[in-house]
């Protein structure tokens, strides 16, 4: 492992002017999100509200987002891209206001959560299949990929420890107003990247036959549909238990912002350290064991989290539970992206997004609900019980998956000579 390994598609002009703009966005991206989780908290004190406001936030993603995939596959995503961060910079700076000037109420939250999660469900497919174009190696796509989780988690690592002691300090309309600030750099840095006009090779079929055909491709695959299904089981049992984290910080731990701030910096810290790990890898071989046995991983720290009742344990589980999480979520997108032809790319990865962000505000509304009724520990002991299977699933499932997966990559040269360890 060297550092050019682990950088190397930043050789690449349009990716580094990507990677850029996006570090900087991020980080006030997570100051948003950690001020807004605490902000719903300190004017309702509900945990059912929290898991409402994760809701509003995502749930258009799952509605838009086989919609938004067929315009990602027939448009220029680069623009698309470029008008979701005007969007998201707009939105930021009217809830910066609202907050600053002392007018926020929780149904303005829910509005704006609204409007966030429906520029997202445009954002999302783009987003994720803009990569590829954006690197001179395909080779490179795997470490593109996880250069991408090592910026969200590295600004997850900074982002929510600033966040914590500006609460603190000031309140939090400033972490608003950063984040609003913070669209900028990646604006500029999108409108720098050159990219060869593509015609897209949907634009003659109808739109509804080209949704029809972007879902049967992406259900009809086995590989790509136990992935998606796998990632949806994940978004609604064990990513809610973040959405949790702001009262798990007060009622379980008896800490305040800036214990959110330390606990959500050690989740970052975790995904930022598998991000790396993932940067360095040079091939795609094994992803799918990566994937199996980092689900089941995820599942032990959810459960050991709901036993802890002393900070530094947690830190230290949510240090885990962060580096699994991203190694699962590296290794599915990477397969993904690699295995999807071209022309269905926008709409495979809009399947992404739905069964990661769309399914999640399902799964943080259920978690909410349950956890006024049982309280938080059950409610993360049930979530981690429940991801610990999906790993199991899985890892049956991987073993039938490689002989979908070889002949994919063989006809696209990806890796010659492959052997029966794909996955």
């Amino acid at each position: 492992m060297t550092l050019k390994d682990i950088f190397s598609s930043l050789h690449s002009r349009n990716y580094r002017l990507y990677f850029t703009g996006q570090g900087i966005s991020m980080i006030g991206t997570w100051m948003q999100n950690i001020a807004l989780s605490w902000l719903v908290y300190r004017l309702t004190g509900s945990v059912f509200l929290l898991g409402l406001v994760g809701f509003t936030n995502q749930i258009p993603t799952f509605i838009l987002s086989t919609f938004t995939g067929v315009l990602t596959d027939r448009y220029n995503r680069l623009r698309i891209m470029i008008l979701a961060q005007v969007a998201f910079m707009i939105q930021a700076f009217v809830m910066a206001g609202l907050v600053l000037f002392n007018m926020i109420e929780v149904w303005h939250i829910v509005v704006l959560s609204i409007l966030a999660g429906v520029i997202s469900a445009f954002d999302a497919p783009a987003r994720q299949s803009l990569v590829v174009d954006l690197i001179d190696k395909k080779e490179d796509l795997g470490n593109a990929i996880a250069l991408n989780s090592a910026i969200f988690n590295g600004a997850r690592l900074v982002g929510p420890a600033i966040a914590g002691v500006t609460i603190a300090a000031v309140g939090e309309g400033i972490c608003f107003l950063f984040n609003a600030i913070s669209f900028v750099a990646v604006i500029i840095a999108l409108m720098m990247i050159r990219i060869p006009y593509k015609k897209p090779v949907v634009i003659a079929d109808k739109f509804i036959k080209s949704m029809k055909d972007g879902i049967n491709y992406t259900f009809k695959s086995m590989p790509i549909r136990t992935m998606i299904l796998l990632l949806a089981i994940l978004s609604l049992a064990g990513f809610p238990f973040i959405v949790l984290l702001p009262a798990y910080a007060k009622e379980v731990l008896g800490g305040g912002a800036g214990t959110l701030g330390f606990l959500m910096s050690a989740l970052g810290g975790g995904a930022l350290t598998g991000a790396i790990y993932m940067a360095a890898r040079k091939s795609v071989l094994g992803l799918g064991k990566i994937i199996s046995i980092n689900t089941f991983l995820l599942g032990i720290t959810i459960v050991l989290s709901s036993f802890s009742t002393n900070t530094t344990f947690s830190l230290f589980v949510l240090f885990a539970g962060g580096l699994s999480m991203i190694l699962t979520l590296a290794g599915v997108n990477t397969l993904l992206q690699t295995i999807a032809e071209e022309e269905m790319r926008g709409r495979v990865m809009s399947f992404y997004a739905m069964a990661l962000m769309g399914t999640h505000p399902i799964g943080s509304l259920i978690a909410g609900s349950i956890a006024s009724g049982i309280g938080i520990p059950y409610t993360l002991l049930i979530g981690g019980i429940i991801t610990v299977c999906a790993g199991i699933w899985f890892e049956v499932k991987r073993k039938s998956m490689r002989k979908f997966i070889h002949p994919i990559y063989v006809s696209k040269g990806i890796l010659p000579g492959l052997t029966d360890d794909l996955t």
